[in-house]
């Protein structure tokens, strides 16, 4: 059996962006009852080179986006990355997957060989058809984001574990 290029991506996305959801209504209320500023929370960072929390879940939020965007041949939503609080975030998020459920399978299946052209700031932009994109250039790194949020939230005490990445089956 074929696996699609929805199934391959938007379910997992928002399954993904569901448990961060989760994670940080954790990390909201643990902050709340250790009397934590969320400030710290959201400022937190695994280095001094890397980008904070709220960066983390930003760029998370972006790589799902402009996954189902592009595939979809869509317009890529715009947010301001202005968040500053747990309820932004969660807005966020909120706001992110409820884009990627609106996408239907047959927008987005066939895209393979699609054209998909990613802008890098300064840098010529990456040019990759729809499958390598999916599979090279978003999965690592919205995992890589989702990963870096949950290990700072969890560097500072938040009792979070596998089960809370992985969510339910």
């Amino acid at each position: 059996m074929a696996i699609s290029m929805y199934e391959s991506s938007i379910p997992v996305l928002v399954k993904m962006l569901g448990n961060l959801s989760a994670i940080l209504t954790k990390a909201a209320a643990y902050a709340q009852a250790r009397k934590i500023e969320p400030r710290v929370l959201l400022e937190g960072r695994l280095s001094p080179d890397m980008f904070p929390l709220v960066r983390q879940v930003q760029i998370a939020t972006d790589m799902a986006k402009g996954c189902g965007a592009r595939l979809a041949g869509v317009d890529l939503p715009k947010y301001e990355d202005n968040e500053a609080s747990f309820d932004e975030l969660e807005a966020r998020l909120a706001k992110t997957i409820a884009f990627l459920k609106s996408l239907r399978p047959e927008q987005i299946d066939g895209s393979e060989g699609r054209d998909i052209t990613i802008p890098l700031g300064n840098n010529p932009p990456l040019q990759l058809k729809g499958l390598p994109y999916l599979l090279y250039w978003v999965q690592p790194n919205f995992y890589f984001h989702v990963t870096t949020a949950y290990a700072i939230l969890r560097h500072n005490g938040l009792e979070i574990g596998k089960m809370d990445f992985l969510g339910a089956p």
